[in-house]
């Protein structure tokens, strides 16, 4: 690491660290006020944004990004707005910090109580979505937290925008500007140093794909919280309600290719093939998705057969892999298999097979007859997330405000002494 990128980032961690004292003792209403400022810049700052997004769309361009990331570069004033929104969700939000989550008195005469404490000092490092840096900074300043934000290259000048306008709207509330942090520049040894800063920073949270979170867990010697891709089911059981099945797959598939909530793999009960199997793949293809299906879904005109690769594949895309298996049991075992622990879904009327699905299938979010696009902080009445917790330790599925908290155990007694 160089001598400037060494200086760079220990200047971050000490001003993080002195922010984050400040915030944990911050009051609900300045942490309200603060956030609510930060959305009144963001939207005044509107124009701004949406010029820096145009050079990051520029250079995505240039890198030969897909639409799919293309798409989630992109910001418009309507996303800006729904950005805006979020802010001002979290800021409505009751404040987890302080709040009591048990308590219990003992024979002894001690008073125990479980309360709710910040994490400190958050590194979040993301790809190409630039709403990820006013999510992120506004749920860290909710729960009490400081934030060093490492945002991709190709989203560096509007993630800048936003950071600028958010940390401008929090100093004209009294807490501290630099309560929301971007590392400023795009050498990847930063984000080897964050991931090295045992002692400066808390928790990693790392939000992109495959490769990233890869590297954030293999190579962190700071606690991480894994955020791992969208490979995302949606089973067809027999007792699949047609027009509900359709409904939801295309949902499913084509609202949003490039998000992590996008189904990837569809699952169809064999009794159910042509019934049900052959209209809903008609359908996706209609709509314009590349079926990669396995025999004999594959003799349904339009469909291309499937390699074993296109199993356990996020393509945020549209593609879609598609075979067909003999019965839950086999559809339950095709999503341990190749599942990546995010969000699966199954189409059913069967009470019973709903509650078999529910029960066995180990992903943070498990869905019934709803699309798997609702896989979102904001869907869940978050107002947003950091990310999807595909892990199990401490946070799993959106990690919003109360997810980014600790806990501490404050004992009370009256001149107690322990025989």
């Amino acid at each position: 690491m160089s001598e400037a990128i060494d200086a760079m980032m220990t200047a971050l961690y000490a001003q993080a660290k002195s922010a984050a004292q400040v915030l944990a003792t911050a009051t609900a209403a300045q942490k309200r006020a603060a956030l609510l400022a930060a959305a009144d810049h963001i939207t005044a700052a509107q124009d701004t944004i949406l010029a820096a997004n145009e050079k990051d769309l520029a250079y995505g361009r240039n890198k030969g990004l897909s639409d799919a990331m293309m798409d989630r570069l992109t910001l418009t004033r309507d996303r800006l707005g729904d950005i805006v929104a979020g802010v001002r969700a979290i800021a409505e939000q009751p404040d987890p910090i302080g709040a009591t989550m048990a308590e219990w008195d003992r024979p002894n005469g001690l008073h125990i109580a479980r309360v709710r404490t910040p994490l400190g000092v958050i590194g979040v490092i993301y790809e190409s979505r630039p709403n990820v840096t006013a999510d992120a900074a506004a749920l860290c300043l909710k729960s009490g937290n400081a934030v060093i934000l490492r945002g991709g290259s190709e989203s560096f000048h509007s993630s800048a925008a936003l950071q600028e306008a958010m940390a401008a709207g929090i100093k004209t509330a009294g807490l501290p500007d630099t309560a929301v942090q971007l590392v400023p520049t795009r050498d990847r040894a930063a984000v080897s140093a964050m991931l090295n800063a045992q002692g400066q920073i808390d928790v990693i949270v790392p939000r992109g794909g495959k490769a990233l979170v890869g590297l954030v867990q293999s190579e962190a010697r700071v606690p991480v919280f894994a955020h791992l891709e969208g490979i995302c089911h949606i089973y067809i059981d027999k007792s699949a309600d047609l027009e509900k099945a359709i409904r939801v797959v295309l949902n499913a598939k084509t609202r949003r290719t490039g998000i992590c909530g996008a189904a990837e793999c569809l699952l169809i009960h064999a009794d159910v093939i042509e019934s049900h199997g052959k209209p809903i793949l008609e359908a996706l293809i209609a709509a314009g998705v590349e079926m990669r299906a396995s025999p004999p879904l594959d003799h349904i005109t339009g469909t291309v057969t499937a390699t074993p690769d296109d199993f356990g594949k996020e393509f945020l895309d549209m593609i879609m892999a598609t075979k067909p298996v003999a019965d839950i049991d086999a559809a339950m075992a095709h999503i341990a298999q190749f599942g990546s622990g995010h969000t699966d879904a199954i189409i059913t009327e069967d009470t019973a097979a709903a509650a078999q699905f529910t029960a066995h299938v180990d992903s943070a979010i498990v869905m019934v007859n709803a699309s798997t696009q609702f896989a979102d902080g904001g869907e869940f009445g978050m107002g947003a997330e950091i990310g999807i917790a595909t892990g199990k330790m401490h946070a799993r599925g959106p990690v919003g405000a109360e997810q980014l908290t600790s806990f501490k155990y404050v004992v009370t007694g009256n001149g107690a002494v322990r025989s």
